[in-house]
């Protein structure tokens, strides 16, 4: 079961949601496409729902965008996160299409703005029957840690300095006219959707992959299948954090 990890949710990295999103410990899918669906496009930037403030001074420059904010994120997420868990090349662009792909079906794994864990995805029973075994659980406690313990008023100050170029990099994806903000508060609404599943969870493996025997479940975004595998209490936990970062996502007033 392909395992992309949390977070523009965790900018959700940026802020530390996007630690969680790639704990996938199996063989990746093959690297897809980014395509744009009508169905999910953001709204036009002419009617944009949740404004970011203007930070004070002038915004970084691409260029050095990574340098710097492998500077500025330790304030927000701890120092031993971004050098243990965050990818350190293409921060922005990793960041942006992780974000605009959590809704989806799939997450370009070749974009992860974090490290794969390393150790092996578990099952019970075989593959004739099979179920999600409660011990990949601990797998994703060091990056739920991270979410847990974002500070909110400091990510806001790094995502203010740096979305002009979270927002050009959005535009440069294939939205001209949408807004990243809005589209980073679809990504967060869409995990704070994920149900909950009681008792255990039955996987079947048509191909290399595991997969949810529930066909609802198996259709559900690529997010949202993660907050399932991740177990009940860890999912819980970057709900709490996803729900306090929200609302300081959506504070200013529309336009």
């Amino acid at each position: 079961m392909n395992k992309p990890m949390v977070a523009g949710a965790a900018i959700v990295v940026l802020g530390g949601l996007g630690l969680w999103y790639y704990l996938e410990g199996g063989t990746p899918h093959p690297a897809t496409a980014v395509t744009s669906d009508i169905s999910v496009m953001p709204p036009d930037a002419s009617a944009i729902v949740h404004p970011v403030p203007a930070a004070e001074g002038a915004p970084p420059d691409m260029e050095h965008s990574d340098a710097e904010l492998l500077t500025a994120l330790p304030a927000a997420v701890g120092a031993g996160a971004v050098q243990d868990f965050l990818e350190h090349d293409n921060m922005i662009r990793r960041l942006v299409v992780t974000v605009d792909n959590i809704p989806r079906q799939k997450i370009p794994v070749d974009r992860r703005p974090v490290r794969r864990v390393g150790s092996a995805f578990h099952v019970e029973g075989d593959e004739l029957h099979a179920t999600l075994d409660p011990a990949n659980f601990d797998r994703y406690k060091p990056y739920v840690t991270v979410v847990r313990n974002l500070d909110v008023p400091s990510f806001m100050k790094v995502y203010e300095r740096f979305y002009p170029l979270l927002q050009r990099s959005y535009e440069n994806l294939g939205y001209p006219k949408g807004y990243f903000n809005d589209r980073l508060v679809e990504a967060i609404d869409s995990l704070l959707a994920t149900p909950q599943v009681d008792g255990p969870i039955e996987l079947v493996r048509p191909n290399v992959m595991y997969e949810f025997a529930d066909p609802t479940l198996e259709s559900k975004p690529a997010g949202q299948k993660l907050m399932l595998r991740m177990g009940p209490d860890n999912a819980a936990a970057v709900k709490a954090k996803l729900t306090e970062l929200r609302a300081a996502l959506t504070a200013a007033p529309p336009h």
